[in-house]
């Protein structure tokens, strides 16, 4: 016996009475001996009934140990072979080599020894071969969480049907929260026949109601013009299926009454919170009116967006009251600020330095320094005329500077103005909106999802021809107005030519208004003519670029840069331009690499197909029926993008 157990002895209980009874012996003997003797006969007599319980009791717990062993492998092996959880074992062949019952009544193909994983399922050998840790696997209608474990070549497969379909219906269910709002309704009912606008708002509201019963939707009037609907996610997947008809159900419903109606929906879905729904709701409902209406926005918890309709021309609607308030409002701002810095986006257009002079010229009345931020030697043949005539005016050219220097220049006070963009990518300095706490938004694209952050004033009007066009009105609303030299008015009417191809793409009657105010101030029309003139070279680019035309879907022009052929943005856009005056063409598509290494897709439409659409799922955007996106990959795949994103359009229903 070993020291430690024979501690172990010694400590035992038995060990310790039988000391005890002994030493009490002992100490009898000395007194009495015939004591002593009938105290040792008690003494064996009990350590004989002691020993015995004790021994009882040791089989008692041995018997008790065996028979829960017995029990335990018992039930681990009826749980190996008969619980609802599937187990394989497979080899380095991906071959089964055993399998538990479960899984051959799963499988339904009797044995699966020796067969190949892929019987069970493809996936199977998928998730063995990559890192994940477990998947989700289709077997025979029910689904099953599989969780690998490589090393020993095992497979668990978990019955999960049950709770991926309480998760769906839980998913299904979650409530969904629109607001929709009748496009212009006050307007184009103000003065409106009462018998005439009592049809046209039973009509509409009925219209609005059937489409809303057919699929299950509450709707209920909070105003004149708009309504709050209710549904679930199920319902909104189905709305999205039919890429919601009900625009288009307006849009011609009310051309029989020559009622240029139309719908906007703002909808906020993915998540519990009822008052975080209602506001994702109201703000889709302003990035849809925002774009120009006639269009669905569903604001996801992600924040990504996503957009049905928007296939018609914005109906102006613009007020001079919003302008009026828009310049005063810009005018204070300025007042409050150490300086004024104004930018446009990258590789400037007419419209964008236009824009930029207008702003400095309004801070100039208001008695605070300003400067226009370029990016100098880098923009179109146009441009380049432009700013060669600003620079034989020193008074003007001296507030041109560079990014950098404005870097050097900016201060948590200063005003920096955006114009002729929202998108915080595409501006030619981003490091000043984050070093400045005053930033204003003036632009009339369509917003898209990209949207500089926190701006104290935002000017969006995408009814308007040109961002030239709203800084001109603000000009007008000036408390003091500026003193606008001849050169700088023919620039603001330059911007104004440019993007609306000679005044007859996007102008409204308020174009002519700032034309007119403009010519009125010393603009110079043969000078805006000249500005605008090609030279030879670039008329032989586009020229190369257009007869490489390609004729797709019957009535769109695709026409495909040479590889290696590198062009200007400026070219690439005058290429789709001349692409539209073809007869039978509805829509233009032109591909190029730029100089910057990027691939430029320019597209142009005359209204039928909107190119915004298809220039935003591939990144870009605009109008719908000027737009452009610039893509990193090679001419190939950006043509096979295109394409793929055109065939998307017209699937989707997009298209008349």
């Amino acid at each position: 016996m070993s020291k430690e157990s024979g501690d172990r002895s010694r400590r035992h209980p038995l060990y310790l009475a039988a000391l005890i009874g002994f030493l009490f012996i002992a100490l009898t003997a000395v007194i009495q001996w015939y004591l002593a003797v009938i105290g040792c006969v008690a003494y064996l007599l009990a350590a004989f009934l002691l020993v015995s319980a004790f021994r009882r009791y040791q089989k008692g717990v041995e018997d008790y140990i065996s028979t829960l062993s017995s029990r335990l492998k018992k039930v681990g092996e009826e749980a190996l072979m008969e619980m609802p959880v599937g187990i394989v074992l497979y080899n380095q062949d991906r071959i089964i080599e055993w399998a538990n019952r479960y899984m051959h009544e799963l499988a339904g193909t009797g044995t699966l020894i020796k067969e190949p994983l892929d019987v069970i399922s493809e996936s199977v050998v998928s998730l063995i071969e990559g890192d994940a840790a477990e998947e989700i696997v289709l077997i025979r209608d029910r689904r099953f969480r599989v969780i690998p474990r490589r090393e020993e070549r095992l497979l668990y497969f978990f019955d999960v049907t049950e709770m991926t379909e309480a998760k769906t219906r839980y998913e299904n269910e979650k409530t969904v929260l629109g607001i929709i709002c009748l496009d212009n309704y006050d307007e184009i009912t103000q003065g409106m026949d009462d018998q005439i606008k009592s049809r046209l708002n039973n009509e509409l509201t009925n219209l609005l109601k059937d489409w809303c019963t057919a699929h299950g939707i509450y709707l209920k009037r909070f105003s004149s013009e708009n309504f709050i609907a209710v549904f679930n996610q199920r319902i909104l997947r189905e709305l999205e299926k039919t890429r919601f008809d009900i625009l288009d159900r307006v849009r011609e419903g009310k051309k029989e009454m020559a009622v240029p109606m139309t719908v906007s929906i703002g909808i906020g879905a993915g998540v519990t919170d009822l008052m975080e729904l209602g506001m994702m709701a109201q703000s889709a409902l302003d990035l849809a009116l925002s774009r120009g209406g006639d269009q669905v926005a569903i604001k996801l918890p992600s924040g990504k967006v996503k957009f049905y309709g928007g296939k018609t021309n914005p109906v102006e609607k613009r007020t001079r009251v919003r302008a009026r308030v828009i310049s005063h409002a810009l005018s204070e701002l300025i007042n409050e600020s150490d300086q004024v810095l104004v930018m446009g986006h990258k590789q400037p257009d007419m419209d964008a330095i236009g824009a930029a002079i207008g702003i400095m010229k309004i801070a100039e009345a208001c008695g605070t320094p300003a400067a226009v931020v370029i990016e100098h030697e880098r923009y179109g043949p146009g441009v380049i005329r432009l700013m060669n005539r600003i620079k034989e005016d020193e008074n003007l050219w001296h507030r041109f500077i560079t990014a950098d220097e404005a870097i050097e220049r900016v201060t948590h006070e200063t005003l920096v103005v955006v114009v002729d963009t929202h998108k915080p990518s595409m501006v030619v300095e981003p490091r000043l909106l984050a070093r400045s706490d005053r930033i204003v938004v003036i632009d009339h694209h369509r917003r898209g999802e990209d949207f500089i952050e926190n701006p104290v004033l935002i000017y969006m009007e995408p009814y308007a021809s040109s961002t030239a066009e709203l800084v001109t009105e603000l000009l007008e609303y000036q408390r003091k107005q500026p003193a606008l030299s001849a050169l700088e008015a023919t620039a603001l009417l330059a911007g104004i030519t440019v993007d609306t191809k000679n005044f007859t793409l996007r102008t409204g009657s308020r174009t002519f208004d700032a034309a007119s105010y403009l010519r009125a101030h010393g603009a110079d029309t043969i000078l805006v003519q000249k500005l605008l003139r090609d030279d030879l070279e670039h008329y032989y680019q586009r020229t190369r670029l257009i007869q490489n035309v390609e004729i797709y879907r019957d009535h769109i022009a695709l026409a495909v840069g040479e590889e290696g052929d590198v062009n200007e943005q400026v070219i690439i856009a005058q290429a789709a331009d001349a692409l539209l005056s073809i007869d039978g063409i509805e829509a233009s598509f032109v591909i190029s690499l730029r100089p910057d290494g990027l691939v430029g897709i320019s597209a142009r439409s005359l209204g039928e197909i909107n190119v915004q659409l298809i220039m935003e799922s591939l990144g870009g955007g605009g109008h719908l029926t000027n737009a452009a996106t610039q893509l990193d990959t090679s001419i190939e795949e950006a043509v096979q993008r295109l394409k793929a994103a055109i065939e998307e359009y017209f699937e989707g229903g997009e298209s008349e």
